[in-house]
């Protein structure tokens, strides 16, 4: 009996042992795996992949034209108002007169680019080949090929080349990736012609998606660490599928080198972009006909809208597709077509994108209450505004640290105002006051407060004395500036 317990407790202690044996075992290989298939994530070479690659980036070399001013360099100097100065000034009219040949310097800039087709389709930056009299193509291997511009897109700062190609050769190329897919810390690399060295290869991760740089109305920027510099623009970044899913277009940098701050067009934006050039030789925006601005907290709450959101119109194109759909300066654009609009600036690039001629549906926020009408797309033309600002004389009424008035004639020459301008006009600001603080300046003309029309400083402390007295804490205001109006949302002190 005392030998059966005995090899009972050895069975056991010896199968309490394996077991623990078997953890262990299975802890090590899970680690293992663990750490297999991180490595598998993180390449331990690019270089096959960039061998596959570089064929089909380019080097883009442009050259400029520029006239000197005469034929013999730069005019000598001569003191001012002295028989020289009008000699030397004779003298070098007289060679031009005579029809003598003015002497051209040739300015060089290079640059990156990618092909799209093997018929030689070439994408780079705008600002690459801007003004360029010449273009010049370069391939990894050296070839050099004269290029065309079939066109471009200053707004997006993309521009498509075609190579010239009598013999019809077969050029490597690489196809669009998806951009949306693309996430914060996956691996990117960037292959271009830095400081004119040729092809070089960069890797880094996405560091951040949907940056606003300031550099346009569509900025939707890839932000990488990658490093790129002069000589990177219009070259692609790919993804480790070999994939094109941004143009290397901008650098954050101090000193003018890389200091891993850069920037890339996304590939879905491009993509469209590229398309729209190659069918029609320039691009198709969708067009709303409002001018927008950025919904801030005392906006929200002036318009009893829960938290700041949306697009302001603070101005609507007379006969556009807004002011026919009946959208009103004052209503905040939440839903376009379906797509949420969170921030002002979105709704630029959503409208862009829709096709012209289609119906869409546009949610606004409009007294207190949500709205649905129905908008025709039109399609944008490039316009060009005017802009006027001079300082008037201070005189009349002070009000939340404004002096205001009406406006006068001597106003309205003045400031060069239009006729048919309405509102009162800011005579004086104090620099601290609130209304300094939301952007309002000397010469602004408040058209409106709270959605009533303006005509005296009177009217408009009326309207404070009510809304003091309902409880309300802030005022809309539509300022005029210079033909440009917005909404600003002031704090009544």
């Amino acid at each position: 009996m005392k030998t059966i317990l005995n090899n009972k407790l050895h069975l056991s202690i010896f199968s309490t042992r394996n077991y623990f044996y078997f953890l262990l075992i299975v802890f090590f290989s899970l680690l293992h795996f663990s750490d297999t298939s991180y490595s598998a994530g993180r390449p331990d070479s690019f270089a096959d992949l960039a061998a596959k690659l570089k064929p089909s980036v380019v080097n883009v070399s442009t050259t400029h034209d520029i006239s000197s001013p005469h034929s013999f360099g730069e005019m000598p100097k001569a003191p001012p108002g002295s028989p020289f100065e009008e000699f030397f000034r004779d003298f070098f009219e007289k060679q031009q007169e005579n029809g003598n040949p003015m002497p051209r310097r040739r300015t060089q800039s290079l640059g990156s680019g990618f092909i799209i087709s093997e018929t030689g389709i070439v994408i780079t930056n705008n600002h690459v080949i801007a003004d360029a009299d010449e273009i010049k193509v370069i391939l990894d291997d050296k070839r050099v090929f004269n290029a065309n511009l079939i066109g471009r897109d200053r707004k997006t700062d993309i521009a498509v080349l075609q190579i010239k190609n009598k013999n019809k050769i077969k050029f490597p190329f690489v196809k669009w990736g998806n951009s949306e897919t693309s996430r914060v810390g996956d691996w990117v690399i960037a292959i271009g012609n830095p400081f004119g060295l040729g092809g070089s290869v960069t890797a880094g991760i996405i560091s951040a998606r949907g940056r606003n740089i300031g550099s346009g109305p569509y900025d939707n920027f890839i932000q990488t660490d990658a490093s790129i510099n002069r000589g990177n623009s219009g070259g692609p970044m790919f993804d480790l599928e070999g994939e094109v899913i941004g143009i290397n277009t901008a650098i954050f940098s101090p000193s003018g080198g890389s200091v891993g701050i850069g920037f890339a067009i996304p590939s879905n934006l491009a993509n469209r972009v590229v398309d729209q050039i190659i069918k029609f030789g320039k691009t198709q925006r969708g067009w709303l006909g409002v001018q927008i601005q950025t919904v801030s907290e005392e906006i929200a709450e002036s318009l009893s809208l829960n938290e700041p959101k949306g697009a302001l119109i603070s101005r609507i194109s007379k006969d556009g597709p807004a002011d026919k759909a009946g959208l009103l300066p004052g209503d905040i654009i939440l839903d376009f077509d379906g797509k949420n609009v969170d921030e002002m600036r979105q709704l630029p690039r959503i409208v862009a994108d829709t096709d012209i001629g289609k119906k869409v549906k546009v949610t606004v926020w409009r007294k207190g209450a949500s709205k649905q009408f129905n908008v025709i797309v039109g399609e944008l033309v490039e316009t060009i505004n005017t802009k006027v600002s001079k300082k008037v004389e201070n005189k009349s009424m002070d009000i939340l640290g404004m002096t205001l008035s009406t406006i006068t004639e001597r106003d309205k020459s003045t400031l060069k105002l239009n006729d048919n301008v309405k509102g009162i006009i800011v005579k004086s600001i104090k620099a601290q006051g609130s209304s300094a603080q939301r952007g309002i300046r000397v010469g602004d003309i408040i058209v409106e407060a709270n959605q009533i029309s303006l005509s005296t400083p009177k009217q408009f402390s009326d309207i404070l004395k009510s809304l003091k007295k309902d409880g309300k804490k802030t005022v809309l205001l539509m300022i005029d500036r210079s033909g440009d109006r917005r909404f600003v949302g002031i704090r009544i002190e």
